[in-house]
């Protein structure tokens, strides 16, 4: 079974950055869709930022300009350089792909989650 293992978060002051990186084990054939999602306390998990296809990249209108999400297939790895960080930034960050283990179905996978606290 395929495993996404993240890392980079931690706390950082407003107007600070961060990089978070995600890289996936396992024998992988095809890959749809890499990104980040986020989940602060007592809300639901939304979009920061999803790479479709290698092509299109859709980020929420709360990051646009200050986040870049990139990947390298080669090493199936995503990344999201975080700038200028607000207190509402403030949340868990899962990393998520859509890919096609060796011999199995299509799947959706998560990470493990890595805390980002932006505060004075």
């Amino acid at each position: 079974q395929a495993q996404l293992l993240e890392s980079g978060g931690g706390l950082v002051q407003p107007g600070g950055s961060l990089r978070l990186s995600c890289a996936a084990s396992g024998v992988i054939r095809n890959i749809y869709r890499m990104g980040w999602y986020r989940q602060a306390p007592g809300k639901q998990r939304d979009l920061v930022a999803l790479i479709t296809n290698g092509v299109s990249t859709n980020y929420a209108d709360s990051v646009k300009g200050r986040f870049t999400c990139s990947t390298d297939n080669a090493k199936i790895t995503v990344y999201l350089e975080m700038n200028r960080l607000k207190p509402d930034d403030t949340a868990v960050y899962y990393c998520y792909m859509t890919m096609r283990e060796v011999g199995k179905s299509t799947s959706d996978y998560w990470g493990q989650g890595t805390q980002v606290t932006v505060s004075s």
